[in-house]
């Protein structure tokens, strides 16, 4: 079987979604992975690297879609929703593609792709459970998110972060204050305490103050009994407890020389968590790096792809951090794609078994059909279910399908 490796075409992107020392792992699967040249010099992984792994390289994109049994992207279909399109036209019935998708962003558009008939996992959806933290992207591409978010931070800030006691006086640390303490806050605060800050974090979730306070933060806690939702992921709050965190939250963020917001929901807009108000309330200097940029902002003073200063505030509204450090993240993607293939790949052939978790919690569309419950849900679409016969493996035979004995992991559509 061959994987393929298209070079990225969403603006700015530089990540690759596999570099050459997935090569040999690969090829333990029963893989050859074909290139299109030039897909990870961005990322600092030039052709040649890949050659003397043993991969081979193309100048033909169309050669690499259409050799390619399966085929391995860092943003396909919504996640690329312009420059992508041409590359949808390209998928072949039964192909495989693995890639962030952003099925949950534009459900409409994921029911249009299940028309090209190929089997298409949308990585972003890797439940969260202990066996697949391996396989997570957003957890991977989240840990750069939030330890580049400092960097930049400290880059436009005024001031220094740690303190430092001088024949020309004392400098007082900088205060810097995290919102959302998921992945990338927990990084953030981490890289914050490295460089010397004063680190306060918030988060609805009561029950992370413990990983606050273990890398060295400050838990600011407000009352607004709020529990976790799916997933591990932050419940949105209603319209009331949202008011009173803000009215808690403004003296917090008045207090501080930094604000880093982290807050996003899956399929959703970024949640408001800072007002204009807020903003006008921080010191003259100040600096606000909003994560939540690329779904339209954390702060409600945001310009998404922007750096603009308002009210002495420096806001700086960043897409696709994550690519602002490609060769490690590309390294984490590939790692990532490299362990979901070992559940779907067995001796050198595809192999589904659609009882499992993560791959039936990752796969949007398949023959023709959408299965992700979410997905379907959020595109008005009736429930679907599976064959109640056991999964077997699936082979790259070229034999046609009995009609009458479909195989089975095929769906039936509940009317």
């Amino acid at each position: 079987m061959i994987i393929g490796v298209p070079k990225e075409t969403f603006p700015g992107e530089r990540r690759v979604a596999l570099i050459p020392a997935s090569v040999k792992q690969l090829k333990k699967l029963g893989l050859e992975l074909l290139i299109e040249c030039g897909s990870g010099e961005s990322a600092g992984f030039p052709d040649s690297m890949y050659e003397e792994a043993g991969a081979t390289v193309t100048s033909s994109r169309e050669e690499v879609f259409n050799k390619s049994d399966i085929l391995a992207m860092v943003r396909a279909a919504t996640a690329n929703p312009d420059a992508g399109q041409a590359d949808i036209e390209r998928f072949k019935e039964g192909q495989v593609v693995i890639a962030q998708c952003d099925p949950l962003w534009d459900p409409p558009a994921t029911v249009a792709l299940a028309g090209r008939k190929a089997i298409i996992f949308a990585l972003e959806l890797v439940p969260r459970i202990t066996r697949a933290q391996s396989m997570d992207v957003l957890s991977s591409m989240a840990t750069i998110a939030g330890y580049k978010a400092v960097l930049m931070a400290a880059n436009l800030s005024p001031q220094m972060f740690p303190m430092s006691m001088t024949a020309a006086g004392t400098l007082t640390p900088a205060r810097v204050f995290i919102l959302g303490v998921g992945v990338a806050g927990l990084q953030a605060i981490a890289t914050a305490k490295r460089l010397g800050a004063v680190v306060r974090a918030y988060d609805i979730r009561p029950e992370v103050k413990e990983q606050v306070e273990s890398l060295g933060g400050k838990f600011v806690e407000m009352d607004l009994k709020q529990e976790s939702g799916e997933g591990g992921y932050a419940k949105e709050m209603g319209e009331e407890k949202l008011k009173r965190q803000r009215e808690l939250m403004l003296q917090v963020v008045a207090e501080s020389d930094i604000v880093i917001t982290t807050a996003a929901i899956p399929g959703r807009k970024s949640p408001i968590l800072v007002t204009a108000d807020m903003v006008e309330a921080m010191p003259p200097g100040s600096v606000l790096i909003d994560l939540g940029a690329e779904r339209g902002g954390n702060c409600e003073l945001t310009e998404s792809g922007q750096t603009c200063v308002k009210h002495g505030v420096t806001i700086v509204g960043p897409c696709n951090v994550a690519s602002d450090v490609p060769r490690h993240a590309s390294q984490m993607y590939a790692n990532n794609i490299t362990t979901f293939l070992k559940s779907i790949v067995k001796d050198g052939h595809l192999s589904l078994d659609l009882t499992d978790e993560v791959i039936a919690g990752t796969l949007i569309t398949h023959r023709g059909e959408v299965p992700h419950p979410k997905v379907r849900e959020l595109a008005g679409l009736g429930s679907l279910t599976k064959e109640p016969e056991p999964p077997s493996p699936i082979s790259n035979s070229d034999e046609e399908e009995d009609p009458d004995n479909p195989p089975p992991d095929t769906y039936k559509l509940q009317r």
